[in-house]
Parts: C-alpha cells; sequence; structure tokens
C-alpha cells in the first residue's frame, strides 16, 4: 500500500478485511519495499502531491518496474491519474504510463459535487455502490483494455491484464469485492 497520501488506512483496513487473516498489507513509504510486494495498491488523494513522492523517493520507479514484470497494482481516483498513459489537461507531472487509457481530472465536478452511485459491474451479481470524490473519468482506452464499468459514455472501472484502475474510492464502502478482484490478480 502506497502510503504517501490519500485514504491510506481506509485501504489497509479493507484490504485486511478481504484478506481474512491470509496475508498483511504493507505501507510503502520509502524505496527498498515495492520488490518485496506481491501486490500495489496506490490509493487516491492529489495526483500531484503523489506523483511528487513517488518521484522524490524513487517508489514511482519501483512502481513501474514491479507493475511491468506483472505484479498486480490496483490504482483509486488519484492514483489511477497517476498510472494512467495520458491526462488530457496539462499537470505538473509525468504520468506513469502503467494503464493505457486517458483520463481527465476532477471529471465530475469539485470536492461539493462528491456523489455516490450504484454501478453495474461486469462479473458482480449485483450493483456496486461507488463513492465518487473529485473524481477522474477514462475517457479513452486502448482495445487492451476491459471496461468493468461505466457512467453513461465515461469509463470508471477498468482493467488492463495486471493493472486495474478504478475512479472511485472503494475503501470507503463495506463492500470488498474489488479488493477481492485484486486480491485474486495476485
Amino acid at each position: 500500500m502506497v502510503a504517501f497520501q490519500g485514504d491510506v488506512s481506509e485501504h489497509v483496513l479493507a484490504m485486511e478485511r478481504a484478506l481474512g487473516g491470509g496475508g498483511s498489507a504493507v505501507e510503502v513509504r520509502r524505496a527498498g519495499i515495492v520488490p518485496r510486494c506481491n501486490g500495489i495498491v496506490l490509493p487516491g488523494g492529489e495526483s500531484t502531491t503523489i506523483a511528487k513522492h513517488l518521484a522524490r523517493t524513487g517508489v514511482g520507479d519501483e512502481i513501474r518496474a514491479a507493475a511491468r514484470s506483472g505484479v498486480p497494482l490496483m490504482a483509486t481516483c488519484a492514483g489511477l491519474i497517476v498510472i494512467s498513459q495520458e491526462i488530457v489537461e496539462e499537470t505538473r507531472f509525468l504520468p506513469l504510463g502503467l494503464l493505457d487509457v486517458r483520463v481527465v481530472r476532477n471529471a465530475f465536478g469539485s470536492q461539493s459535487e462528491s456523489f455516490e452511485a450504484n454501478l453495474q459491474v461486469e462479473g458482480f451479481n449485483s450493483p456496486y455502490r461507488a463513492v465518487f470524490i473529485r473524481a477522474p473519468a477514462i475517457v479513452g482506452w486502448d482495445a487492451e483494455v476491459d471496461v468493468l464499468s461505466r457512467i453513461e459514455e465515461i469509463a470508471v472501472a477498468v482493467r488492463g491484464e495486471n493493472v486495474m484502475g478504478l475512479a472511485f474510492h472503494p475503501e470507503l464502502t463495506g463492500d470488498l469485492r474489488f479488493h477481492e478482484i485484486f486480491l485474486d490478480m495476485i
């Protein structure tokens, strides 16, 4: 669990519940830990701040190497922005390019326009109640990226081989289905 900023403790708790005692979630705050991880979670927060910490500490290079070697990666909200191939508007950082998607930051509005929505998700037998906070939107993707869920024409959950990107915050619900998908990827 990359632990520079965002809903780190919430993700740790959700992952520990999903693990059911069959593993542990480790908080990554410095280089040298990612190469020993079986999976990586990059939580939400503020994408520019996260990207700066990743670059400053060298953890970004470790994540890039791990994901490119097949280690599963789940990125949520701002984490999705950081791992994307392209960010539509100008930013102060280059994304890691680990998921071949094009994203728009804060696509659904400001903090005050945060919302919850019931999503139809490929493979789920009931709707998933998702929490969107200053959420990005996935507005373009490569043919090899599977869209798991949409709001109208905008993708909000995608998966490309070993990398899953979510525009919302699964750690803020009691529904562990996305954490379980991630664990199944490991």
